[in-house]
């Protein structure tokens, strides 16, 4: 005998009656079960829902889906009529099949899945919707279409719309053919746009969907406000996130192939007033090489830094906000030095490259794994060379410094703007002076610029405000008065072709600020001093400012004035 499902809530105290009430209304208005509106207003854990329907119906409940042998039985079950009804086998053995079930009110599909195996015994089981979505994408999807979309453009993307006026559920609308192809689309194109970031932004009335590119967001397309649950339900199926959380941020991760190359697929949620806001960073792993050469030090700077990464200990520290190419000048330095001869233990958050004879510790603070945690286990390792993802707080610099100390070579990251603040940052921190002066070796601030496009710059002359920015770095000033034509100066500014996407750039190159501390700097910090007295005598001792590298790139024709005074 079938049971009514509030009684078994109400007895299980899972929902108090007042809220059985108002759900109660809701069902009436809007035909939705009420298992499934308490599940919506985040009354009840699916979990929870999904027993008591076990016991409504007396069928039994799995919690997760095991995949088992059914690719044997694939071709048995059309794609369509899985996506309908979100009915799945999911364990074949001999003759015996077991299906899993969203709705057990569904007695035809349920009845048509029986007849499809008629030569089987067929056990019904009930299931999570969010785990019969991910074994639809996992398994069935990937069987009929293996390949991400390629070569649709914006306005075949905009025509599928047109196929959604009826689809109003955003489970529904995430394994919808054109709720598929728009998610490829958008993946598609931001890969060949040389996208890092995808963002996805509900508004109010529509649904941003913006790439950034060469460090600079760039609005691409409005979906309807309509089919904004079903794009954001489809990435959270892609990533294994909760597709039935959305008060809360998650982290996933997709992996994909595309042209021949593997791209791995960053995605954080977080909910927003108008629903919830995903960013998908994109690694195209076939893009790094890593080569210390190749990321835009000048000479005289990477002379110095390969002399300073390559003493036996202390500690080096790249500075800089998120998205500086930090990660990248760390991968660099530790392929520079990766030679067999050498133990190299990282620990990072998340592990972003892999690179080949280096040990990539991924920290997981939510389970006790810190920095500080997993810097103290890696020294019960016997390294050689430590890299440490960032010092974050006063823990982790004091086991780095220890670290140090002993005989390692510590190689980390800080967020300050310019290299002379990482010794306030540190300061700030309540590392003492002399701490400092006996481990750090050198601290070098970075940011990323845009290069110009090639193929479209288009040559200047140096205007009145760029000499006198330029003058301040020359040996010898230039202006109206000086033996130098303001004529022989000339620049480059932006142009725009097909190539660059009209935006007269094209990738991005590094520009660095090297303070090396020696028995001068360390004098000085032994005196606690301000942050103006470390610049200052930085500069001093022959330190290139990241303004001063700046206009060097601007003189080499590689970026614009307006992009090197937007940076520094």
């Amino acid at each position: 005998m079938i049971r009514d499902l509030v009684e078994i809530l109400i007895h299980k105290k899972l929902v108090d009656e007042d809220e059985i009430n108002k759900a109660r209304e809701i069902e009436k208005k809007s035909g939705i079960n009420i298992g499934q509106i308490l599940l919506k207003k985040g009354l009840l854990h699916e979990n929870d829902l999904l027993d008591c329907i076990s016991e409504q119906y007396d069928i039994p409940s799995i919690l997760k889906l095991e995949i088992h042998n059914i690719h044997s039985i694939v071709s048995k079950v059309p794609l369509k009529f899985i996506q309908k009804y979100r009915i799945i086998p999911f364990y074949v053995e001999d003759d015996l099949v077991k299906i899993a079930v969203f709705d057990p009110t569904q007695l035809h599909p349920i009845d048509e899945i029986r007849l499809m195996f008629a030569d089987y015994q067929v056990e019904i089981y009930l299931a999570l919707e969010s785990e019969i979505l991910k074994i639809i994408h996992n398994v069935f999807e990937n069987q009929n279409d293996s390949k991400l979309a390629t070569g649709i453009t914006t306005e075949e993307g905009l025509e599928f719309l047109t196929e959604l006026d009826d689809l109003r559920d955003s489970m529904d609308l995430a394994n919808e053919a054109p709720i598929i192809k728009m998610v490829n689309l958008i993946l598609s194109n931001a890969i060949s746009d040389r996208a890092s970031d995808i963002h996805i932004e509900p508004q109010e009335k529509e649904l941003w969907v913006r790439y950034r590119v060469d460090g600079v967001l760039h609005k691409v397309l409005s979906p309807p406000k309509a089919i904004q649950n079903g794009i954001l339900s489809r990435i959270k199926i892609m990533a294994n996130l909760n597709i039935a959380e959305n008060r809360l941020p998650q982290d996933g991760k997709i992996k994909i192939r595309f042209g021949g190359n593997d791209i791995d697929i960053r995605v954080s949620s977080l909910p927003t007033q108008f629903g919830e806001r995903l960013v998908l960073r994109l690694l195209n792993k076939s893009e790094y090489d890593f080569n210390i050469e190749n990321i835009g030090f000048e000479k005289n700077i990477l002379d110095t830094y390969k002399k300073v990464i390559d003493e036996p200990n202390g500690i080096i520290l790249i500075t800089g906000p998120t998205g500086s190419g930090k990660t990248t000048t760390l991968y660099a330095s530790l392929q520079k030095i990766n030679d067999e001869s050498r133990n190299i233990i990282t620990v990072e958050d998340p592990v972003e490259y892999q690179i080949n004879g280096i040990s990539q510790v991924h920290a997981r603070p939510k389970i006790g794994l810190s920095f500080a945690e997993g810097l103290r286990s890696i020294l019960r390792q016997d390294p050689d060379v430590i890299m440490v993802g960032e010092i974050r707080d006063e823990e982790t610099a004091r086991v780095a410094i220890q670290s140090a100390l002993t005989g390692h070579m510590v190689l980390s990251t800080l967020h300050t703007n310019d290299a002379p603040s990482s010794i306030s940052r540190l300061l700030d921190m309540g590392i003492e002076p002399y701490l400092i002066t006996a481990t750090v070796r050198g601290v070098m601030a970075q940011r990323l610029l845009r290069v110009l496009c090639q193929k479209c710059r288009v040559k200047v002359k140096a205007n009145a405000a760029h000499l006198k920015e330029i003058s301040k770095y020359m040996e010898k000033p230039v202006s109206r008065k000086s033996k130098t034509k303001v004529e022989a100066i000339q620049i480059y500014e932006v142009g725009g072709c097909k190539e660059c996407m009209n935006t007269g750039y094209k990738g991005r190159i590094g520009i660095y600020e090297l303070m090396i501390i020696d028995e001068k700097m360390r004098s000085v910090i032994l005196k606690n001093p301000s942050l103006d007295d470390v610049r200052n005598l930085a500069i001093k001792n022959g330190m290139k400012t990241l303004r001063e590298s700046a206009i060097l790139k601007v003189l080499s024709g590689i970026t614009t004035m307006s992009e090197a005074l937007r940076i520094t």
